[in-house]
């Protein structure tokens, strides 16, 4: 990727954080509440990307008091409409090949539901998804359970162990959500195969913004090609402004990974990072000013930023939907 071709697709390059905090607040915004999708639910349905996926999420731990937060137990409503456009292959993203067929991302703050790494996890290399540890349990029940939805399988099995699968499925589980279980339980036992191929391409690791060291060792697999990241993804993170300073630096620290360019010799046989800057891609809900422009400024003393611009984006997205989404590079690339 050409930095210089992403950043001509973005437009102008945001100058004043303040005023950015003014024109996005000035609009209509909707009223979402806090934003979650149904924090009673157990399990959610949604189809993103043309795939049929059930979230499991906690009411339970919602509803406690956790130490350290507990906002990652349901589905936030920015999170389906993000998954849904940062996946697709028309979106400016791809386009200019910031994201690509070998791309590593990292998301941070990622919560039980792994959706947005399910969505576009197909559609990359590597897809790293990282939050506190209480989430971990969910996430990879998440991530096996809707692993055949996501991944074709390879190869198909026959259409006799596809069918027995199913009839399988639909004696056993026929009670609640019937025709979606069946879907998942074919296509888990049809890429079973393919399962084992995938290894590490979508996996969760722990990270505490405020404790824990971002490295290329703690976060990608020893068997993977990469050892940084072409993008790290922030999806409705920004909600406490005691957090913003630890959530920007690990944004940073996950950038810093990507080597700068203009390094000597010496340094190239050192390392094998490398390639064009880290895209940093926020997708949030506009919930408080004063917390946004706390972001905002923290954001911006560390990256050049850009909103993405209205007509990049679909309606859900864009004006009048109460989210935005803002790209970032960093300044020292």
């Amino acid at each position: 990727m050409n930095p210089d071709t992403l950043t001509q697709h973005l437009g102008s390059e945001i100058d004043d954080p303040d005023e950015e905090t003014f024109v996005l607040f000035s609009q209509d915004i909707p009223s979402g509440n806090l934003g979650f999708i149904d924090p009673r639910a157990s399990a959610l349905d949604l189809t993103i990307a043309g795939r049929d996926l059930t979230i499991h999420q906690s009411p339970a731990v919602l509803s406690s008091n956790r130490p350290g937060g507990t906002t990652g137990a349901v589905v936030w409503k920015v999170t389906p409409v993000f998954a849904e456009w940062v996946s697709s292959p028309a979106n400016l993203l791809f386009r200019t090949g910031a994201l690509s067929r070998r791309s590593a991302v990292l998301e941070l703050g990622c919560g039980i539901s792994a959706v947005v790494g399910l969505a576009l996890a197909p559609s990359v290399s590597t897809y790293v998804l990282t939050d506190q540890a209480y989430v971990a349990r969910l996430v990879e029940q998440n991530i096996e359970e809707n692993r055949g939805a996501c991944f074709p399988p390879l190869p198909p099995l026959s259409s006799k162990k596809t069918a027995s699968a199913s009839s399988s499925s639909s004696s056993s589980k026929s009670r609640a959500r019937p025709a979606r279980q069946q879907q998942h339980a074919a296509a888990a036992a049809s890429s079973s195969f393919s399962s084992s191929l995938l290894g590490d391409r979508i996996r969760f690791v722990p990270l505490d913004w405020e404790t824990d060291e971002v490295t290329a060792a703690a976060l990608l697999s020893p068997s993977a090609d990469q050892t940084s990241f072409d993008a790290v993804i922030a999806c409705d993170c920004i909600y406490n402004e005691a957090l913003i300073a630890p959530l920007v630096q690990t944004c940073v620290d996950g950038c810093r990974l990507r080597r700068p360019p203009g390094r000597n010799e010496e340094e190239e046989e050192e390392e094998d990072a490398g390639g064009p800057p880290t895209v940093c891609i926020v997708a949030q809900q506009l919930r408080d000013s004063g917390v946004f422009e706390a972001w905002i400024r923290h954001f911006h003393e560390a990256f050049r930023v850009w909103r993405v611009p209205d007509a990049e984006l679909p309606d859900r997205l864009g004006p009048g939907s109460g989210f935005v989404v803002h790209i970032g590079i960093l300044r020292d690339t």
